[in-house]
């Protein structure tokens, strides 16, 4: 088992490292409070090649895979610049596309994927159905050689910046008459859909957005792939990623906060004594924090070489276990970071409480700590299905 990185990810790890330290989370919380977008950091990632890293070279992209593109989520994250739409863009449509759209499709959407000129939001939960794909109510049927969709979803990240917008709707097979997955690529001024901002008390330059979609028409080629046999598939390539590329942000917000804690606690000074670093009360937990967060940064790097491998049940178990850790390992990290610092910690100087709701947020999505246990339960330890 090999645990070092190669040359060419090493140095890929440097760069997107000098790149979000570049910009800083104080680019990032001017942006978020200002209610603007990260567009300039977006922009330069994408000049530099590292929003499409896991993108084939034919179509613009770095010909890596999502082990590089879980680098560049960490990097930036850990340079306090966490970016939401590397999850939703690169790592789900440009993934689900890639491995089960048409030719036309790559062709027409991976090279905007990979530059950053464009980007493609996902669209799955719903209000009353949440992510649970088997109860979704949006509704796709035919019209001539159309397609009308309907229903609506809800906590759709970055509708706002998108051109189009992945939504995971239900079609009636005409063999069966059951009802099936289908995945279609929707225009974001397409007639039928409206969006409406949720207001969130996350500090975030990225918004989230219900969708309405009332009859929405689409061409034939808005479905992805070349039959309705191709949605299943393609959901699923889309999920492992998100777990993982999700898991990488978190550890590297995790990582950001230790290390914004750690400076602090190095070197002052109270009661005229030593640095408060040296009591282990405060010592303590900061390690703690941050072996939870090196535990999981572990398994997100298992979860993205077997991905990548093709090892897709494998990856899907260590998928979810990375996101489980990361997803706590981050919560840690920034609370105990708060906690050393004091009421500093509670300032927008220091750089830490601004990730509070961002990592709280990261134990419910995109698939909830508890979900996540009901997973390990029925496919590792062998119970029966307890939802």
């Amino acid at each position: 088992m090999n645990f070092d990185l190669t040359p060419e990810q090493d140095q890929l790890r440097d760069a997107v490292r000098a790149l979000g330290r570049k910009y800083g989370h104080g680019y990032f919380v001017e942006k978020a409070k200002a209610g603007a977008h990260t567009t300039e950091l977006w922009q330069e990632a994408g000049r530099l090649g590292y929003l499409g890293v896991n993108i084939p070279t034919e179509y613009g992209g770095g010909g890596g895979g999502i082990t590089e593109l879980a680098i560049v989520c960490e990097e930036l994250a850990a340079a306090g610049c966490p970016l939401l739409l590397l999850v939703v863009s690169p790592a789900i449509a440009a993934t689900v596309i890639n491995k089960h759209g048409t030719d036309e499709q790559r062709k027409r959407h991976l090279p905007g994927l990979a530059d950053g000129s464009q980007k493609i939001v996902f669209a799955i939960t719903e209000p009353e159905a949440g992510s649970n794909f088997h109860r979704l109510g949006t509704v796709a049927r035919r019209d001539g050689d159309d397609w009308l969709l309907t229903g609506r979803k809800c906590y759709i990240s970055g509708v706002d910046e998108a051109g189009h917008v992945l939504v995971v709707a239900r079609t009636e097979d005409s063999a069966t008459g059951k009802l099936k997955p289908a995945l279609f690529i929707v225009p974001t001024d397409a007639p039928g859909l409206e969006k409406s901002k949720l207001d969130m008390e996350i500090l975030s330059p990225e918004n989230q957005f219900l969708l309405y979609l009332d009859d929405v028409r689409l061409p034939a080629d808005a479905l992805v792939g070349e039959s309705l046999d191709a949605g299943l598939p393609a959901l699923f390539a889309g999920l492992n990623p998100e777990r993982i590329t999700v898991a990488a942000m978190g550890a590297g917000t995790g990582r950001y906060a230790i290390e914004r804690a750690s400076g602090y606690t190095a070197t002052r000074k109270v009661w005229g004594g030593r640095s408060i670093g040296t009591h282990q009360g405060v010592a303590h937990p900061l390690a703690h924090a941050a072996v939870q967060v090196e535990l999981a940064r572990l398994m997100i790097h298992k979860a993205a070489t077997l991905y990548d491998a093709g090892r897709d049940l494998e990856a899907g178990v260590a998928g979810n276990m990375a996101k489980y850790a990361a997803g706590e390992a981050a919560a840690l990290a920034v609370d105990t970071a708060v906690q050393a610092l004091g009421g500093a910690g509670m300032t927008t100087e220091y750089g830490v409480a601004t990730l509070l709701g961002a990592v709280r947020a990261g134990r419910i999505a995109p698939v909830s700590r508890e979900m996540i246990l009901n997973f390990v339960a029925q496919h590792v330890l062998g119970q029966d299905k307890s939802y």
